[in-house]
């Protein structure tokens, strides 16, 4: 036990300068002090790290924090240092010292300078740290992300699970253990394998009440980030994305938009990685892209919004990525990209793993599903999973999350529950979720009349106008949801009724369901100039480009279509493009067919848009990043080599009608190419000739017309090839 010359409050304002506690602080402290263990659950930017650091201050001796990361422990003790005019009052011990540093941080622990250790779990198995700290003054153990302890927890540390047996053959001084979120059923692990089932437990409120939650279909993810981030200019943010690759082509993206942004992950070397991070921290850079392992006790107050390009793998990790948001308790806004696929892509990942560990990993992954489906307050639903009740009224008044900003649409699903558990069972519990639903709707594809279940007794039993396969896949998400269906992955996917839902066959009740987005219908972000299909073109400029492309058409003898194709006419009446860099974003236009024929649309275009005060869409600026593939450029480098298209196709791995899509799309672009020396062994010169004055002529460039119009003289590979040619020639 510590005894105290003074109030804890005139330490905290002689070291933090400030003059008041925040919450449970002073009590989790007071409890440390006394020589007790000490269990802190607080949501992020409720204060944990003071819950130690000025204990560590007070206190004879040194603490051990152990931190599961690099990056948390240089922002930590960076913070301290600034509090202390002495630098080795802090200090942090794992891999990325040298030799020289290790034998400083060592030294000053040794002479009583240091008052706080960070140090990796990982450091704390070695043999000889064990020793060295056996020789020391320790005041306590602190466990920062205690939550990496428990199997349960979105953080599971294997190393963590260790710490007990390695504190205790150190030496047995208090414990604190401090976590953002823990679930009942991870509070209960942590003390469990902490052996601190009776150490003072501090649970503070989950509920962020500054904090804006939305969930939103991933349609044009890319596009809506980059919308979302310049109606943001000026404020920091950070983008979480599941995969390195991913990381990459988003602050790829976002910096050929002009916006200032940093990837951040484990595959960046330890030097890049802390650049980043403090460039952020500084200011210097508006927006970090990062996998999970960006943020954990990052200390920055004024971040204003965090947006997940990929849903989690569990609420834990949700909950404590989207705490990074307004921690100085300004305005935090929360936005996830839901999409189905993403959910499928989870659990594929599952896949092969140990019996435990699956069942754990799908019971997180449809807590996340439940959380993005739901028509609820998503405050309330989050609360509820940490064990905290939450009357949803404020949220409603102030519309701080989607749900209670727009409510969703519900309805009685009784009935549908019905018909759809009966057809699984109808079905012997066999079939996977898309099979299931298109014969619950009566759609008699392919694989179900392999089957011959079109002539099943229960085929059609939801069919309606309104409710088609994808209505049925949404009532299959809600009904596992509901815990009436199990969907077996290790079975690929099969569906079966669980005891739940067949009681619900036999004593039907009420069951409200929600009319939720189409959310398999979605993209993976990879496109970020959808090609246009009609319908959200402004349709009088769209008629006035179409007849300035007939005029330039007529002017140089030339075919409409060779100008500009439909799909790119339609996407410049959508996007309203004034500058040559704009234009060359549009579906269908590269550079040489922007510069060739591009003037005089970007005219008409921009006195269309000033002659009906017209407001451009913010996403004009858009700009994609250059295709690293390399596929263009090799396919251009070996047709200018004179190499035959099939030795392209095998080198690359692809097949012959796949490099001649490329080729048609690096003709369409505008760049020119001379495929003659491949093109004259498959084909007579006057027979190209002939096709050549049939496409001058012709009103399309469409393919299946020109070969009806040679009556099959021609394979769909040459007509092909010959309409590269005209296009080649004629329009670049």
């Amino acid at each position: 036990m510590q005894t105290l010359e003074a109030p804890l409050t005139d330490y905290l304002k002689k070291y933090f300068g400030f003059n008041t506690f925040k919450g449970e602080q002073e009590r989790v402290m007071a409890s440390l002090l006394k020589g007790e263990d000490t269990f802190v659950i607080m949501p992020t930017g409720g204060g944990k790290s003071l819950c130690y650091q000025l204990p560590a201050l007070i206190c004879d001796g040194t603490a051990i924090i152990v931190s599961p990361l690099i990056a948390l422990m240089k922002n930590q003790v960076d913070a301290l240092r600034g509090v202390s005019t002495n630098h080795g009052i802090a200090h942090f011990y794992n891999s990325s010292l040298t030799k020289t540093e290790a034998k400083q941080v060592k030294e000053d622990v040794t002479n009583g300078v240091t008052k706080l250790l960070y140090v990796a779990p990982e450091s704390l198995t070695k043999d000889e740290n064990i020793e060295f700290l056996k020789s020391i003054k320790i005041s306590f153990f602190g466990i920062d992300e205690a939550h990496c302890i428990s199997e349960w927890g979105h953080d599971f540390r294997p190393e963590y699970r260790r710490l007990r047996t390695i504190i205790e053959a150190i030496d047995r001084v208090p414990i604190i253990a401090l976590t953002a979120t823990a679930t009942p059923k991870v509070q209960e692990d942590i003390q469990k394998n902490l052996g601190m089932t009776k150490a003072n437990v501090f649970k503070a409120s989950f509920n962020r009440d500054n904090l804006y939650y939305e969930i939103r279909p991933k349609k044009d993810v890319q596009k809506e980030i980059i919308r979302f981030v310049k109606q943001h200019t000026g404020k920091s943010g950070i983008i979480y994305c599941l995969s390195r690759k991913k990381v990459e082509e988003i602050a790829e993206l976002l910096q050929v938009n002009g916006i200032n942004a940093l990837p951040y992950h484990a595959g960046l070397d330890s030097t890049t990685r802390a650049k980043h991070q403090d460039m952020f921290l500084m200011e210097e850079a508006e927006v970090i892209v990062a996998t999970i392992a960006f943020g954990m006790g990052i200390d920055k107050p004024d971040v204003r919004f965090v947006l997940h390009h990929d849903i989690p793998k569990s609420l834990e990790s949700y909950y404590q990525e989207t705490g990074r948001a307004g921690r100085d308790g300004g305005e935090g806004i929360c936005v996830a990209f839901y999409s189905y696929k993403d959910i499928e892509k989870l659990e594929k990942f599952l896949h092969g793993k140990p019996v435990a560990e699956l069942e754990i990993g799908l019971q997180l992954i449809f807590e996340m599903v439940s959380y993005s489906e739901t028509a609820v307050c998503r405050r309330k639903q989050l609360l509820y999973y940490f064990g905290e009740e939450y009357d949803e009224t404020p949220c409603k008044e102030k519309g701080m999350c989607d749900n209670c900003a727009r409510p969703k649409e519900k309805f009685e699903g009784q009935e549908d529950v019905k018909i759809l558990l009966q057809c699984i069972l109808g079905l012997n519990e066999v079939f996977k979720a898309k099979y299931v639903a298109n014969f619950v709707a009566g759609k008699d594809s392919s694989d179900i009349k392999a089957f011959k279940h079109e002539n099943h007794e229960l085929f059609g039993s939801g069919k309606a106008d309104d409710k088609d396969g994808k209505y049925w896949e949404a009532i299959i998400r809600q009904c596992i949801i509901e815990g009436l269906i199990i969907k077996e992955i290790e079975n690929y996917g099969v569906l079966k009724v669980s005891k739940k839902g067949k009681e619900f066959i036999q004593h039907p009740h009420t069951i409200s369901l929600v009319k939720a987005h189409d959310y398999s219908d979605v993209d993976d972000g990879d496109i970020i100039v959808p090609q246009k299909g009609g319908g959200a073109a402004d349709e009088t400029l769209f008629n006035i480009l179409k007849d300035l492309r007939k005029s330039i058409a007529k002017e140089k003898k030339l075919p409409p279509y060779v100008i500009f194709q439909d799909p790119s006419l339609e996407d410049m009446a959508t996007r309203y493009p004034i500058t040559m860099e704009e234009l060359t974003n549009i579906s269908g236009v590269g550079q040489g067919k922007a510069e060739k024929f591009g003037e005089e649309f970007l005219e008409v275009i921009e006195r269309y848009v000033e002659d009906n005060n017209i407001e451009r869409p913010l996403d004009m600026v858009v700009k994609s990043v250059v295709n690293k593939s390399g596929l263009k450029v090799y396919v251009i480098q070996s047709i200018d080599r004179k190499i035959p298209i099939e030795d392209i196709a095998k080198s690359k791995g692809k097949n012959v009608d796949d490099i001649l899509t490329e080729i048609e799309h690096i003709v369409l672009s505008g760049t020119k190419v001379n495929m003659d020396y491949y093109l004259n062994e498959e084909v007579d010169e006057a027979d190209q000739e002939e096709v050549f004055d049939y496409f001058m002529e012709a009103e399309s460039d469409d393919i299946e017309e020109a070969l009806d119009e040679f009556e099959g003289s021609f394979s769909e590979e040459e007509m092909r090839l010959l309409r590269i040619k005209f296009l080649s020639e004629v329009a670049n």
